[in-house]
């Protein structure tokens, strides 16, 4: 009886397996095709519109069909390395990079390229480390219209404050040239200087007061970013001077657009974050597919000439606050005139 059990089971068995008449139904597998992976590394949120930037890079990506992992190295160079470390062991396809420090990723960026992983710079760039792709805005032109607006506005003999951003971002060094090279034959005097580490707020606050103890007369105040501008401004009210004192900025933070409509800061530099964000994550994917990205302007890293994507920046003062800002659905209008209810 066990003998013919067992021979009833395996004559069930190959009538199941063994069989492959035109009955016998087939099933194709699909090949589901590996998703891009893009690590993204950010400095931190400390300035405003970095989170803008993360939503848009983030959302077309995805719409492109990558996933996106975002990390926040909150201001820490060697955090910052550890993420792009950990981007490396999962294997992204590309990483990008607002670097903390201009010049420390140079080894892990090397790391990363070994490993055949394409590396964007975005908006700062990556110093002699070789990446695939550098996509900014026009930085010379940043300081250059703030110091157009400082030579126009301040009078001739005055006193200006300069308070540029942290020497390891190298978006700084560019800022500084373009003003520089309008203060060439500007007659201001430059009476207190700083580079305000980590774009922390609050060096603006203290470089105010510091030159008001050389002199009460300040003409003029350069800042770095809007974020700065704002503590430029406390420092100047608590004095009664804001409104009297020319003060500029850039990012076209809500705060600064609002503080231009009031009259207590005269411009800021907008850099329209979304285009750059947006052509970010179409070249990212594009890496990541090995296909061409067509760039031919080409910046230096100190060693080699990178691909180099430049979009232009827009000063905006209280004449152009509506078109550019609001009419460009940068900001609402209802924020930005917030605390002037009877304009017009």
């Amino acid at each position: 009886m066990k003998k013919l059990f067992f021979c009833f089971v395996i004559f069930f068995i190959m009538a199941l397996t063994g069989c492959s008449d035109d009955k016998t139904p087939t099933y194709e597998r699909k090949e589901v095709e590996d998703k891009i992976n893009i690590g993204l590394s950010f400095d931190s949120y400390v300035i405003e519109r970095w989170q803008r930037d993360r939503d848009v890079f983030v959302y077309t990506a995805q719409e492109l069909g990558a996933e996106v992992n975002v990390q926040n190295a909150n201001g820490d160079v060697e955090k910052q390395i550890s993420q792009i470390e950990y981007f490396i062991e999962k294997e992204m396809d590309v990483i990008v990079i607002i670097a903390v420090d201009s010049k420390a990723c140079r080894e892990v960026v090397e790391k990363a390229k070994e490993a055949d992983i394409k590396i964007v710079a975005y908006d700062r760039l990556l110093i002699t480390s070789d990446v695939d792709l550098y996509i900014s805005f026009d930085n010379e032109k940043v300081g250059t219209l703030m110091g157009e607006t400082l030579k126009a506005n301040v009078p001739e003999g005055g006193n200006i404050i300069t308070i540029f951003g942290p020497t390891t971002d190298h978006n700084v060094q560019l800022v500084e040239q373009g003003f520089r090279d309008v203060m060439k034959d500007a007659n201001l005097n430059e009476i207190y200087s700083v580079n305000a580490g980590n774009w922390l707020a609050e060096e603006a606050y203290y470089a105010v007061n510091e030159a008001l103890l050389i002199t009460p007369e300040i003409d003029g105040v350069f800042c770095g970013n809007d974020n700065l501008a704002t503590e430029a401004v406390r420092a100047l009210s608590e004095n009664r001077m804001a409104g009297s004192v020319i003060v500029t900025g850039q990012d076209a933070d809500l705060a600064a657009c609002q503080r231009i409509v009031e009259g207590t800061q005269t411009m800021t530099v907008y850099k329209p974050v979304d285009k750059l964000a947006k052509a970010a994550a179409e070249y990212a994917v594009k890496l990541a597919k090995g296909e061409s990205i067509d760039v031919k302007t080409t910046i230096n890293d100190g060693i080699w000439d990178v691909p180099y994507v430049k979009l232009e920046p827009i000063g905006v003062n209280i004449d152009n606050m509506d078109e550019v800002i609001i009419d460009g659905g940068f900001q609402n209008r209802e924020d930005v005139y917030l605390n002037v209810p009877e304009k017009k």
